[in-house]
């Protein structure tokens, strides 16, 4: 129980009602009392009525006896989905309170099996875990066609998988339990008094979703409160916990789903890319956005995704693969720096900041909502950097020697940096990334690098000038941390959350 509010007016109290792919809001209302019995082999009442058409998530825990306790038909060499034709009582699926004979099994564990032939679906549901997340959606004209074939052999998916013919078990019926509902008792029950139920107010999606504590725009934390917006633009309004504890719990559970889709759809978007290209992070951020020339004081959500060997900057996230294509805010991760801003450096009460800095570009300022959302860009910025200097291999940039020759300046993932003289056409020297002992330059044109020879021991130092100093730099940092990297994998590793 939560109280929810748009900001403005008094808090309401509310439910808060979790799934792998949803958070509903719930308001309690009284329920039309329903005299007739009404067995579970079909969702009959008015609530689930109303959402027949709409997919459902359910989470089934396989027992160690009866597994999931269901029976499937259908497949698509039958032309039809794959439809639970059985519940056996108080097994698995019976347990839930939320699956139906009819219901079409639509996904499991987010994937869908709506073209898989009727055995690939056993074999799904047969390797799917312990935890099995069924998307259902409940076809009304399937149960006539489910109820002929009653003593038919049925599939019944044990624990290890197996079919097992099981015709004796029905389904559990409510009003078989209840006092003196016996035909021949002849006693009058008292009237039933109308049951309450759970409504839905208000369904946020949470793939791709966004959470947070500030009100929106503004770097002011709200006190034990939060919101969720969905990708679809449903917000759940402003949600109220009692204490600082229960927020945080909250604030985990519906994170770690969001954070969970988010990765699924990651997998999904990547099987239509190459290794290359392969989408290593998605997520949102804040964008702290100048006003006047005042410090922030107002933030824009961004979706933040890193991608092969791009760093990219959605108004709102790709929801195909043609939306990767028109995103206007693209750089390259070998060419950007991150970095975290120490608490010391905030510009205010924003937190877990960071900064994107870009040659040719203004720093961008960043936050997220949590430490762990920080680490986890943190570790997959480095592991973007070092699949993209892989990728690229070398890059060559134009500089001016001491002497005023034009040369260019190789850094290559194999040679190191080598100095090659355009003139004489051909290397003027090459040290490997790990003799370079520092650097210093004046943030415009002149750079140094302090190199030790490996014979001598003694620390040569090289002077160059070139037009593109930032973006070298910036190079230079990408190419020795993907060095650090492959020779220590326990770098990337010590990264994560």
């Amino acid at each position: 129980m939560v109280s929810v509010s748009d900001g403005k007016s008094r808090p309401q109290p509310m439910r808060l009602h979790l799934s792998m792919e949803v958070l509903k809001l719930q308001k309690e209302a009284a329920s039309p009392v329903n005299h007739n019995c009404n067995s579970r082999q079909s969702p009959v009442d008015a609530r689930v009525r109303q959402a027949a058409d709409a997919e459902r998530i359910v989470k089934v825990v396989r027992q160690k006896v009866g597994g999931l306790g269901l029976s499937i038909k259908g497949g698509a060499e039958h032309k039809l989905p794959i439809l639970i034709s059985r519940i056996f009582k108080d097994q698995a699926a019976d347990q839930t309170g939320e699956l139906f004979v009819g219901d079409a099994i639509v996904k499991v564990n987010g994937e869908y099996i709506t073209r898989c032939n009727h055995d690939d679906a056993v074999n799904i549901l047969r390797n799917a875990g312990d935890i099995v997340m069924l998307t259902v959606k409940h076809y009304r004209a399937a149960t006539p066609f489910l109820q002929k074939s009653l003593q038919r052999e049925e599939h019944h998916l044990d624990n290890d998988g197996a079919r097992q013919l099981r015709a004796e078990d029905g389904w559990r019926s409510p009003c078989n339990s209840r006092p003196g509902s016996g035909s021949g008792s002849g006693s009058h029950s008292p009237a039933p008094t109308a049951p309450r139920r759970w409504v839905d107010i208000i369904t946020v999606p949470l793939m791709m979703a966004y959470v947070t504590r500030y009100i929106f725009g503004t770097d002011k934390l709200r006190p034990n409160s939060f919101e969720v917006r969905g990708l679809n633009g449903v917000s759940t309004g402003i949600i109220h916990c009692d204490d600082a504890a229960i927020l945080s719990q909250w604030l985990k559970y519906i994170t770690d789903n969001i954070v969970g889709l988010t990765n699924l759809q990651m997998k999904l978007y990547n099987r239509n890319f190459t290794a290359a290209e392969r989408i290593e992070y998605m997520g949102w951020v804040n964008e702290g956005i100048l006003n006047n020339n005042q410090p922030w004081q107002n933030y824009k959500p961004r979706f933040l995704t890193l991608k092969g060997t791009d760093v990219l900057l959605f108004d709102s996230p790709p929801l195909n693969i043609m939306d990767w294509l028109k995103c206007s805010l693209v750089f390259k991760v070998y060419q950007t720096m991150f970095r975290v801003i120490k608490d010391s450096e905030n510009v205010d009460e924003r937190q877990h900041c960071f900064l994107i800095q870009t040659s040719g570009h203004e720093s961008r300022y960043l936050s997220v909502e949590t430490r762990q959302e920080l680490l986890r860009i943190e570790n997959a910025w480095h592991c973007s950097v070092c699949a993209a200097v892989m990728k690229l291999g070398s890059k060559t940039f134009t500089v001016t020697t001491s002497n005023g020759k034009t040369a260019g300046l190789t850094l290559d993932w194999n040679m190191g940096f080598a100095l090659y003289d355009t003139e004489g056409k051909a290397y003027s020297w090459k040290y490997k990334f790990s003799q370079l002992k520092g650097s210093s330059d004046d943030g415009k044109c002149k750079l140094k690098l302090h190199f030790q020879d490996n014979e001598t021991r003694m620390i040569e130092t090289k002077e160059l000038e070139t037009a593109n100093l930032q973006s070298l730099l910036f190079c230079m940092h990408a190419f020795l941390t993907a060095k650090v990297a492959s020779v220590d994998p326990a770098f990337l590793s010590s990264k994560t959350p």
